[in-house]
């Protein structure tokens, strides 16, 4: 039996390699490997991880093509979108179609690094597929890790005005706020506001006591309630339960109102606005009720869809 190297054994590898590096054509074509793509090959007893997948695209696609969309923000540590499709994005008017692949094609290749288009240009692509919801949730963690450049991002918006997603972008972009640190504190941001909510403080210390310091996700000064979101990781995560244990056990020794938001009541939106809205009017909050008009069902249709309006006008 032809020994195979090592290196082949555990990722996907182009044709032209194997065979430069002595792997026979009948061997590549035999059961020992099966073909991912055309000229793109894995062991067949190798468990392809996400980034496989997209190396595999990558070397079937021209040398040209970069990852962009949901596929780049991924890439760049933001769980975003889909995994599936992959998106990557070349220049001209080339037809191919891989499984699992989106091949968007374009007259100008977008700013990019040898991996895949930046940050920016991904958000932007990505912006012309996504929910309203979905862009504000990923543009504003963005800003808050300090990966989009606005000035770069205007520059698109600005001198590239035909490229697909940059009127989707200008329209998000106002929305956007940085002081949300995960995409879960952003989306139940935005569940406030869009529901008229008053305006909370995020992620701002506050001294609960003489030389005890907590920092809320959100809270409303005016009415001194503080809403708190809990996640799957803060119940996975032994030692972030217990110091959630901890922080709400502060909260009521001090006498500081707490809402828990979980991921679960997230589920139901209108439900968890409500759940806070009932808090504030505890606190002595008389404004107006949430409104869930046209405003908040825009949150849930896409971007695209949202601003075709403002582009007929």
């Amino acid at each position: 039996m032809f020994t195979i190297l090592d290196d082949f054994l555990h990722r996907p590898f182009g044709r032209r390699e194997a065979l430069d590096k002595g792997i026979p054509a009948r061997v590549l074509e035999g059961v020992r490997f099966r073909r991912l793509h055309k000229g793109v090959y894995a062991q067949r007893d190798h468990e392809m991880s996400w980034e496989d997948h997209v190396e595999a695209a990558r070397l079937a696609l021209p040398d040209s093509a970069r990852t962009t969309g949901a596929t780049r923000l991924r890439q760049l540590g933001f769980a975003v979108g889909s995994e599936w499709p992959l998106h990557f994005v070349v220049e001209g008017d080339l037809h191919l179609e891989l499984d699992d692949v989106f091949l968007h094609r374009t007259v100008k290749m977008p700013p990019s690094d040898d991996e895949g288009v930046t940050a920016e240009a991904a958000f932007v692509a990505f912006c012309a597929e996504a929910r309203l919801l979905d862009a504000i949730k990923v543009g504003c963690v963005l800003l808050n890790k300090e990966r989009l450049d606005l000035d770069l991002l205007d520059r698109i918006l600005t001198e590239e005005k035909w490229r697909r997603g940059v009127v989707e972008t200008a329209y998000v972009l106002s929305l956007l706020d940085g002081r949300c640190r995960s995409m879960a504190e952003a989306e139940l941001l935005t569940f406030f506001v869009f529901a008229g909510l008053p305006m909370p403080e995020v992620n701002v210390a506050i001294e609960v006591a003489p030389g005890v310091e907590l920092t809320p996700d959100f809270r409303f000064t005016h009415y001194e309630q503080v809403v708190e979101y809990e996640g799957g990781q803060h119940q996975d995560d032994r030692g972030q339960y217990v110091a959630d244990i901890d922080r709400y056990a502060l909260y009521r020794r001090h006498e500081v109102p707490y809402e828990l938001v979980t991921k679960e009541r997230m589920r139901s939106p209108k439900a968890t606005v409500r759940l806070v809205h009932r808090a504030l009017v505890a606190r002595g909050y008389d404004g107006p009720p949430p409104e869930f008009g046209e405003q908040w069902d825009s949150l849930f249709r896409r971007v695209a869809d949202v601003v075709r309006p403002k582009r007929a006008a």
